[in-house]
């Protein structure tokens, strides 16, 4: 794979820009237009995609870039969702729904392939650059491990067999009538 420079050079984000560009094109006339719950929804999830792609680019720690992917391929998700409640309420076609279903799953296709470039490369950068690291011959490598975390132990004047108390005050009832 060829190193990426700028986040749209990512093949998945031409994808949903050219979602995005689709989705904002058919869902500004007729009666799409006028159903702003599922029109804001769809336009929202559409530019979630390019967003995440972008903003985990540019995070420029795999860790981060992974999650961010992780989120647009859920967005492509919604999206795919959305375009059977458009399809149900006849704001695209039979035509319209295959075209741009086959294109978010492409765009999710190409998210999970570069989701799995990166953990592949991350996983082998791990294995290649860890150092391995072996007990000296001063230490007793069957010993049990300890922490290097303090422990306490009850002072002599404590009984700890005794019930535990509460700081908080107890409450009598009065016998005022």
């Amino acid at each position: 794979m060829t190193t990426i420079h700028r986040f749209e050079e990512i093949e998945a984000w031409q994808t949903a820009r050219q979602l995005t560009k689709t989705v904002y094109q058919l869902s500004g006339s007729g009666p799409f237009a006028r159903d702003f719950g599922l029109r804001d929804q769809m336009r929202r999830a559409s530019v979630s995609i390019m967003s995440n792609i972008a903003e985990g680019f540019e995070s420029r720690t795999s860790g981060l870039f992974l999650e961010f992917l992780g989120r647009a391929k859920g967005s492509a998700g919604e999206l795919r969702a959305q375009f059977y409640v458009a399809k149900d309420a006849d704001y695209l076609t039979k035509e319209q729904f295959t075209s741009l279903s086959a294109v978010c799953e492409k765009c999710s296709g190409q998210i999970s392939r570069l989701m799995a470039y990166l953990k592949s490369n991350a996983s082998a950068r791990r294995r290649s650059n860890l150092p391995t690291f072996k007990p000296s011959n001063d230490v007793d490598a069957s010993a049990p491990k300890r922490s290097n975390l303090p422990t306490f132990k009850p002072s002599d004047d404590v009984d700890v067999s005794a019930p535990k108390r509460s700081n908080l005050p107890t409450f009598k009832p009065s016998n005022h009538d």
